[in-house]
């Protein structure tokens, strides 16, 4: 909070202008400059919203005779990049590798002589689970396409350091493209994509989400940078978040909640139908917990959820209280 309040004060509310007009700060550089340092690779470039990082790289690597496959999971950003680029979007039972390799299968057996581009989510938003980015990988390979990875909620999260997804695996140099938002671990609001020199340069140019959008404001892109600070020099901040999320999934499932197959921070509490949902949310909301009710289309149809999210600042008094208020709901519901 104070480095974006200093950096109001010194560089004023806004850019009121595109990264190639009048919007582009020593801040921004410099923020691109320590993105590309963390993430162990070659360069960076930052754009205002996570949305529109996804938007404003897929409509334009993808050209015509291109190919993107997506997980049935993905965000909606991903969804709406492939919608707006020329190439053809294909689809994958959601983190099943042996349908990602049938549907490449299909692909070249079909004569595709075209680019073919895989984009996942690391940590899946509302299930919580990881992508099997081993396997993804060594399929993508085998059949000659590149990876994406959008690491919104993994940047900060993920690995020993908190590079994210290719960090966990070990897979820094094996994945071409990772994404990640500030909105999440930063703090903030914006987002970055890290790859090749090359490939960074080509989207600069060629990126009209880019081009065309009001830079981020100072205040944002200095908190982003003192964030970035933050998550280097206090790891302790990420063991403690560890140690929350292990103890709730222990507990949710101790109670009978149903949290189907997450993995992380992020702890879906499925519910089924979207009423249940609701009241069940109202009632929390009303015992001082706040939720978010997930349903279609962000999920499936008869699969509405609660989502929960833990931070390093929950407290074991605040995770007592969570889980004391959820039994007694649940009980009372006839969810567990």
């Amino acid at each position: 909070m104070e480095a974006a309040a200093d950096a109001a004060r010194r560089y004023g509310s806004g850019c009121t202008g595109s990264r190639y007009l009048n919007g582009t700060l020593d801040l921004h550089v410099k923020l691109e400059e320590e993105l590309a340092r963390f993430c162990k690779r070659d360069a960076a470039l930052v754009f205002s919203t996570g949305f529109q990082s996804n938007l404003g790289t897929l409509s334009c690597v993808v050209g015509r005779n291109d190919v993107i496959i997506i997980d049935r999971a993905d965000h909606a950003s991903i969804v709406d990049g492939c919608r707006l680029s020329f190439g053809k979007t294909l689809k994958f039972a959601h983190n099943d590798m042996d349908d990602l390799e049938l549907v490449l299968r299909n692909l070249i057996n079909n004569g595709h002589k075209g680019g073919i581009l895989i984009v996942v989510d690391g940590v899946f938003s509302m299930e919580g689970d990881i992508i099997n980015l081993p396997r993804l990988v060594e399929i993508a390979r085998r059949y000659g396409a590149r990876v994406m990875v959008d690491d919104a909620h993994s940047i900060g999260v993920l690995g020993n350091g908190g590079r994210g997804t290719p960090e966990h695996f070990d897979m820094i140099d094996q994945v071409d493209i990772q994404m990640g938002t500030f909105s999440k671990s930063f703090a903030s609001i914006g987002g970055f994509i890290v790859a090749d020199a090359k490939i960074i340069n080509f989207i600069k140019h060629f990126s009209r989400e880019l081009i065309f959008s009001a830079s981020l404001p100072p205040s944002a892109t200095a908190a982003v940078l003192k964030a970035l600070e933050i998550i280097e020099s206090e790891p302790e901040r990420r063991d403690k978040l560890w140690k929350n999320a292990r103890r709730m999934h222990k507990e949710f499932k101790r109670l009978g909640f149903n949290i189907g197959t997450t993995q992380t921070p992020i702890i879906p509490v499925i519910i089924g139908e979207d009423i249940d949902t609701f009241k069940f949310w109202k009632e929390l909301f009303e015992h001082g917990v706040f939720t978010n009710p997930i349903i279609s289309p962000a999920v499936a149809p008869g699969s509405a959820l609660l989502r929960t999210s833990y931070t390093a600042t929950h407290t074991d008094e605040h995770l007592d209280r969570v889980l004391e208020i959820f039994e007694k709901i649940g009980r009372k519901m006839g969810i567990i």
